[in-house]
């Protein structure tokens, strides 16, 4: 991911993430947050479900500032997706019910859009997916939640790689093989990282192809042959 235009950002606790935010929606943004109007940030950020936080992250955003004016911004550019700051980092611990540290997290913006989480080879898929929803039980919702905003997983043992959008009711035959668009899946971590996590394509996928259904507040991802018929 580091040869692919991703900095590498060391962060190792909530802390260190909400310190690493600040900097980047400041650079997103253009502007300069002082404490008190980034705690007004923090509280748009801190609320809703998985559904809401979804939805927060595509809307367009607006505080008081300190002195009494309006500021206007987002947390991520919809219509220039490359346009965003894209961080890897590696090893994040949350403390929830349980202490968890998550494999490699992709931070658009500073907030944590991506979640892979790797087993080695010859290790069954799936153990990957059920780590996640442990994940998600555990300490996801620790604190702030902004491991709430995760809108895709990604799940490999370096043989095979799947992805599927962040919802609770995800089943693991709702995780998808990527392709080319010639319908040739590709499966090796390598590959798919080079074609699938390449940044622009990534926040495309997040920005144009995730569906929000309003009527079972889930998020939905295109597979493959939908995303290349769009």
């Amino acid at each position: 991911l580091k040869l692919m235009a991703y900095d590498y950002v060391p962060v190792s606790d909530e802390k260190e993430l909400l310190s690493n935010l600040k900097v980047q929606l400041e650079k997103h943004n253009k502007v300069v947050f002082t404490e008190l109007e980034f705690d007004r940030v923090l509280n748009i950020l801190s609320k809703g479900s998985v559904f809401d936080k979804a939805v927060t992250l595509r809307e367009k955003q607006h505080i008081v500032r300190d002195n009494g004016e309006d500021l206007y911004f987002d947390f991520i550019n919809q219509d220039n997706w490359c346009q965003n700051l894209f961080q890897v980092t590696n090893q994040v611990t949350i403390d929830g019910k349980y202490k968890n540290r998550y494999d490699v997290t992709l931070l658009i913006n500073g907030l944590p859009l991506v979640q892979i989480e790797l087993k080695r080879r010859g290790i069954e898929l799936k153990e990957a997916f059920n780590q996640t929803n442990r994940y998600q039980r555990h300490s996801y919702g620790a604190s702030l939640a902004l491991f709430q905003f995760i809108q895709i997983f990604v799940i490999s043992n370096g043989v095979n790689t799947k992805y599927y959008a962040n919802n609770k009711l995800q089943s693991f035959k709702q995780t998808f093989f990527w392709s080319d668009g010639n319908n040739k899946l590709i499966t090796q971590l390598d590959k798919f990282a080079f074609s699938f996590l390449d940044t622009c394509h990534v926040s495309k996928m997040i920005c144009k192809y995730i569906v929000l259904s309003q009527t079972f507040k889930i998020l939905m991802v295109l597979r493959p042959y939908q995303y290349f018929a769009v």
